[in-house]
């Protein structure tokens, strides 16, 4: 940074000076004046002192730049992940929405695929315009036919008003269809003559309607090999997946793991008004070692379920689920105990009382999820019975 110091008796020099500079190029300044005064205590003068910002400036300017630009690297969506696996996730994500192709999501269960539908919609030309959400798998043929498409009133028994479906509500906007590959052939028949004609009849009506919408379909299967089954139709396959997008597991993106676990801490403090500040390095690795079958809705119920155990600021191993905990990546000590084979008899729980509770604690080295499998009751359950007994949450 540069100092101008001027001796000068009239401030509009300074004016001048700074307008001259203006007409040239920005200039961010401070500006400080002292008066100058004699013996006599009479102004003789002021000495102000201008401090070129600019350099100040520009450098705040980049920081905040580059805080934004890694808030989008990071996050897109809801989507939360820095790997590089996930930044080409991320690419697609951004180029799929300058198009209205149909979007085919392919990944394992509880990796966020309705995630990355609801991103692709939110930056896309029809964000402004509804995304209508279903599942193919939790409904029957006939139930699913009539959600999607509607029905007019007397369309089969129950049907006492007429309903519009799924495509009639995406009208506009765009419509995902979770668990694709569960449709039955009839339902594949329909789906196809929407994607090609863009129209639907509803249940009971033969009219033809219109409809502008746009169709991701996401699947934890592998589809292609339902085609080659015979189970799945091929030209629906090739219709559905102009545009494939691959979300890998959990398992293959661990670098992301310390961000998410982080995120569902804040989002735990959040719904628990808990103060939490985060969790210690073998926890993180118990974490980074466990190969997450259930993806990244299980690491979730995870940080819940040691929410519900933490007893201070900071998540510990003991507050993990049991399936997680290894003794390998427990650097601390923790013994891992056998269990006598009389206790891993399944207790009926009618005949528990306080004794038992506390020896099954003991001899579940004060594991609660594990006494509520063991009796066969919920891991509530357990803690209620110890409240009622006070007995102490940990040994």
């Amino acid at each position: 940074m540069k100092d101008i110091t001027l001796e000068i008796d009239n401030s509009e020099f300074l004016k001048l000076l700074l307008e001259s500079i203006g007409n040239s190029h920005a200039l961010s300044v401070t500006k400080n004046a002292r008066v100058i005064k004699n013996r006599d205590n009479k102004v003789i003068g002021i000495v102000e002192t201008v401090t070129d910002l600019t350099a100040l400036k520009n450098a705040r300017l980049k920081m905040e730049e580059a805080t934004r630009r890694l808030g989008e690297l990071n996050r897109l969506g809801g989507i939360i992940a820095k790997s590089r696996v996930m930044q080409n996730v991320f690419s697609f994500i951004k180029a799929s929405a300058a198009s209205d192709a149909s979007i085919f999501i392919q990944g394992e269960s509880g990796t966020g695929k309705e995630l990355v539908a609801g991103a692709i919609h939110s930056i896309g030309e029809r964000r402004h315009q509804p995304l209508i959400t279903i599942n193919c798998s939790a409904l029957s043929e006939s139930l699913l036919e009539s959600e999607l498409f509607g029905h007019v009133k007397g369309a089969f028994t129950g049907a006492t008003q007429t309903r519009i479906g799924r495509f009639e509500m995406a009208d506009g906007g765009t419509i995902f269809l979770d668990e694709i590959g569960e449709i039955t052939p009839y339902i594949q028949v329909k789906l196809l003559r929407v994607l090609q004609q863009k129209e639907i009849e509803r249940v009971g009506e033969s009219k033809k309607r219109k409809i502008d919408i746009r169709i991701i379909t996401a699947t934890n299967k592998n589809l292609k090999s339902l085609v080659d089954a015979g189970l799945f139709r091929e030209d629906l396959y090739y219709r559905l997946k102009v545009f494939p997008i691959y979300l890998p597991p959990l398992r293959e993106r661990k670098e992301d793991i310390p961000l998410l676990v982080n995120h569902f801490i804040k989002i735990n403090n959040k719904k628990t008004a808990t103060r939490v500040k985060g969790i210690d390095n073998p926890s993180l690795k118990a974490l980074l070692d466990y190969p997450w079958p259930g993806n990244i809705r299980e690491l979730i119920n995870a940080i819940e379920h040691a929410f519900v155990l933490c007893q201070g600021r900071q998540i510990y191993i003991s507050d993990l689920p049991v399936e997680i905990i290894k003794p390998e990546s427990d650097p601390i000590g923790v013994e891992k105990r056998e269990i006598p084979s009389d206790v891993k008899k399944v207790r009926k729980f009618h005949s528990l009382d306080k004794d038992k509770l506390v020896d099954l604690l003991h001899d579940c080295d004060w594991n609660k999820a594990e006494v509520a499998r063991q009796v066969g009751v919920s891991r509530a359950s357990i803690w209620k019975y110890m409240k009622k007994w006070n007995i102490p949450m940990q040994p």
